[in-house]
């Protein structure tokens, strides 16, 4: 007999942070997760995670708003249908409801690990299969602090754990910012590559200032640095300097990446499961890039263990990204709520292995965190 959905549960898991988080537009000492639930008919429990950054600080979504729309909205549509086919569930979510793109991610991961532990199969072989079993994973240093951002770093590369380090900036006038990167590159050297994320902070003017700044520094690789849907001044930027321009809220989907590169964009896209609504669409983002001939990065928003998990095992089926990823989010939080953590080592992480995600619940851990 064909396996159904049963129920859908949602939980909302409050995890601290090793220390504060400075973006542009938050400063977090708190990461909340999404975790979803899924129940089939089969005994079969599929699990997901959606992840945003400082409440609606970042985006239109907040955990509260993912966890009440899936219980109000989605989870209705897909209780009682059958659970393979995951390619109609992710259309049945999309006719019925707009955006929630977080949210529609932590479901197509939930049906997926389902599917996958259903067929003794992980999540990355019922995407065509892995390329790759060990990925790069850099460290962002957003303590904002220069001589505390410095050590962070050199102990990073002492431990072998992070061989590329992003800094996160905006939050200051840019001469103060450029001054904090440049300092922190100065210290590092050769040793390692330096990025920078400005989360959309700057003006066009002044990221011309900035960007020509940061180039002059030795910065590999420029974030950003303008508002989301300036699609052109991003394009202007990325002609006028040599240090590429990483797009990352300017494209969430395949149509944001399509506009772009028809528009002569050079550069790369930070691909993100939560903001091209789960595996499925960052992997057609990704297929548009590489048309293109366009760079390629595994972006994150700060998930656990699960959501980390699940973009992994995309990440794993792409030939070798060309900037990396940027997949720590684990590493930011003081506690796990999984059975065994990922593996981070020799400046990368290990795919997860087994059926689905790979991934197992600390059923004491999770009921400890929850939010009650």
């Amino acid at each position: 007999m064909t396996s159904v959905i049963q129920s859908i549960e949602t939980l909302l898991v409050d995890l601290p942070t090793i220390r504060p988080h400075k973006l542009s537009m938050t400063t977090m000492a708190c990461q909340t997760l999404v975790i979803v639930r899924m129940r089939h008919s089969d005994g079969i429990e599929g699990l997901g995670e959606g992840t945003t950054i400082g409440g609606l600080a970042y985006g239109p979504e907040s955990p509260e708003s993912i966890k009440c729309n899936i219980d109000a909205y989605l989870a209705p549509l897909l209780i009682g249908q059958p659970s393979g086919n995951v390619n109609a569930l992710r259309a049945l979510l999309n006719r019925h409801a707009r955006g929630n793109m977080i949210a529609k991610s932590a479901l197509e991961t939930a049906l997926l690990d389902a599917q996958g532990k259903r067929l003794g199969l992980s999540v990355a072989e019922l995407l065509g299969g892995a390329r790759q079993a060990h990925l790069p994973v850099l460290w962002t240093l957003a303590s904002g602090d220069t001589a505390k951002d410095i050590e962070e770093a050199q102990l990073r590369l002492e431990q072998r754990r992070h061989g590329d380090f992003k800094l996160k900036i905006g939050a200051n006038p840019v001469k103060q910012d450029v001054r904090h990167v440049a300092t922190i590159k100065e210290a590092l050297g050769d040793r390692a590559s330096v990025r920078v994320d400005v989360n959309q902070a700057w003006d066009e003017s002044t990221a011309v200032y900035g960007i020509q700044a940061l180039q002059d520094a030795g910065i590999e690789l420029i974030e950003q640095a303008i508002p989301a849907r300036e699609h052109a001044g991003l394009i202007r930027l990325a002609d006028r300097f040599n240090v590429p321009m990483l797009a990352d809220e300017a494209v969430q989907d395949a149509r944001d990446g399509l506009d772009l590169a028809r528009g002569g964009f050079s550069g790369a896209f930070a691909l993100k499961i939560a903001k091209s609504g789960g595996l499925q669409g960052v992997l057609e983002l990704a297929h548009v890039a590489q048309a293109a001939g366009i760079g390629l990065y595994g972006g994150t928003l700060l998930e656990g263990t699960i959501g980390t998990a699940a973009s992994l095992h995309a990440w794993a089926t792409l030939p070798e990204m060309a900037w990396g990823t940027e997949m720590f989010g684990p590493l930011l939080l003081k506690d796990d709520i999984v059975v065994e953590p990922l593996r981070y080592r020799e400046f990368g992480v290990d795919l997860p292995a087994g059926p689905g995600l790979g991934i197992t619940l600390d059923e004491d851990k999770l009921a400890h965190y929850a939010r009650k």
